[in-house]
């Protein structure tokens, strides 16, 4: 009497089909979240860069004994930033992300100003 006794150790077609199916379940429930937290971090970061760029601007006035509604620009608190700001949602300079007006008006996100607010 003879024993066939071969033992392939490979996966069946239908354990791979499982497989791809857990991955691709998992994948669609990932990808929403993902994008989620991408946005609330460039929300974030861009709340941070208002708060930096108010501070600069207050301490600006404040060095120069300017009056509320003085005119603001760029150039001006310039030397109190550390580096370049710009909205992680999209901005290439300071100019096309946020604008300043006056000293006693804080500072606006001009890619997502409904969102990108400093709170009172």
């Amino acid at each position: 009497m003879k024993n066939n006794t071969c033992s392939s150790g490979g996966f069946t077609l239908v354990e791979i089909m499982i497989v791809v199916a857990i991955i691709g379940l998992l994948a669609t429930i990932a990808i929403p979240n993902f994008a989620k937290s991408r946005e609330t971090a460039h929300k974030v970061t861009c709340i941070s860069n208002l708060r930096q760029i108010d501070g600069a601007l207050q301490q600006w006035a404040l060095d120069l004994k300017k009056d509320a509604g003085q005119a603001v620009s760029y150039q001006d608190i310039s030397a109190y930033l550390r580096n370049s700001i710009v909205c992680p949602a999209g901005g290439t300079t300071f100019a096309d992300s946020y604008t300043l007006t006056t000293v006693d008006e804080r500072p606006t996100c001009q890619r997502k100003p409904q969102t990108h607010t400093l709170p009172l």
